[in-house]
């Protein structure tokens, strides 16, 4: 039996990939949609939700190489002739829902590729490979803008699904002609010779999506809200003034590392050097929580659930500096989100003259400040998270 397509039918190459990937379509809009109105409230509903979106995803990826193969098969075979040549209109109107289903069956799972790669710790993929991909960072514009377009595009895939559909039915219900039976069986039919052009269906299918996505784009859907991190903290008042430092955290969720840091936090210092063991000085560290930025987890990092930023939006460390017998720690309480917690952070202390350089880390649990209650399985999101602070400062003039 020949693979390959003839001008008056489909061969069976053509025809297994047009039912795969119909059928893949058929169970990945519904699975998509069910995964995104899933409740997250507990533990329970989280892992069902992140299981249907891991589903889909992997399903999404299968099928985008699946209608890449599709596509280049397609493009080395003839394709059958029409059945109503005469019917010019009729004929070029399927050509272009043809194109425009092609770029759809790349655009909308490429476009939730990327999304997932541009995404922090949600729902991994099923499979070792594409949990990212080459030149992707991870990063909360480039996931909102893949976001949008694997948005507009899976309903431009929708109509032309329809039309498709609404057009075999036509050819099998009114003309009761061959056109599904080809698809369908291999059957042969129609004449040799009518070949037929690309050139306007590709131009009618370029203005459809010009209009998907830059309808899209003239409605507001690309427009990214600035996010909103409340008034700066006032410089505080300090024996060692920090000339420059990061205050970062890092945990795991859902398998993947994810690291973030606060831009806006203040540090009020007292500290005497001494070689003996004992208390050194005391620190104020006042922290900005809407400043901190983790990743494409930031807004729901921010949220009631978690840091609660609007209505808790500063943490605070006191604590008394110690010369410990293998270096210094901060002995102190970290407030935060209402809640007051004994913490230890050792630090390592360079000094050099009137300049200091600090760093230190050390690691928190989270739910001691009710901090993402709903995720209270570690597995799922990580109780500990690990503080890294690093500083250079220099003393104030007397």
């Amino acid at each position: 039996m020949p693979l390959a397509n003839s001008p008056t039918t489909y061969g069976p190459v053509a025809r297994a990939f047009h039912w795969l990937i119909a059928l893949g379509i058929l169970l990945m809009i519904p699975l998509g949609w069910i995964a995104h109105l899933a409740p997250m409230q507990d533990a329970d509903q989280i892992a069902l939700k992140t299981t249907l979106f891991s589903v889909h995803k992997t399903l999404g990826v299968a099928l985008f190489l699946l209608a890449l193969a599709r596509i280049l098969w397609a493009l080395v075979q003839p394709k059958p002739v029409p059945l109503h040549p005469h019917r010019k209109g009729e004929t070029l109107l399927a050509e272009a829902i043809h194109w425009v289903l092609y770029a759809a069956l790349v655009l909308v799972p490429l476009s939730g590729w990327i999304e997932h790669a541009a995404t922090d710790g949600f729902a991994p993929i099923l499979w070792p490979f594409g949990q990212n991909l080459p030149f992707v960072p991870s990063s909360p514009q480039v996931a909102e803008t893949a976001a949008t377009v694997h948005f507009l595009s899976q309903w431009a895939l929708v109509g032309a699904l329809a039309l498709h559909i609404v057009g075999a039915l036509k050819h099998t219900l009114m003309d009761r002609d061959a056109t599904l039976a080809r698809m369908a069986r291999g059957t042969h039919a129609g004449g040799e010779g009518h070949g037929h052009g690309f050139a306007l269906p590709l131009a009618l299918a370029l203005l459809v999506w010009a209009g998907v996505l830059g309808g899209g784009a003239a409605a507001g859907y690309f427009a990214q809200d600035e996010r909103a991190e409340g008034p700066a903290l006032e410089q505080a008042a300090s024996d060692w003034q920090v000339q420059e430092g990061t205050l970062s955290i890092s945990l795991v969720q859902m398998g993947s590392e994810v690291t973030g840091s606060f831009a806006d936090w203040t540090a009020a210092i007292a500290f005497e050097p001494q070689d003996a063991p004992g208390n050194t000085g005391e620190v104020t560290v006042t922290i900005s929580i809407p400043s901190l930025t983790l990743g494409s987890v930031t807004s729901q990092a921010l949220g009631p659930d978690f840091f609660a930023a609007e209505t808790h939006p500063t943490a605070t460390f006191q604590a008394d500096l110690m010369n410990a017998a293998d270096g210094y720690v901060a002995e102190g309480t970290l407030t935060l989100k209402g809640a007051e917690v004994p913490v230890s952070l050792p630090f390592s202390l360079t000094l050099d003259g009137d300049t200091a350089r600090m760093s230190g880390r050390t690691t928190l649990d989270r739910m001691n400040y009710g901090i993402g209650e709903n995720m209270a399985d570690a597995g799922q999101l990580s109780h500990e998270v690990e503080v890294i602070v690093e500083l250079t400062a220099t003393r104030s003039a007397e």
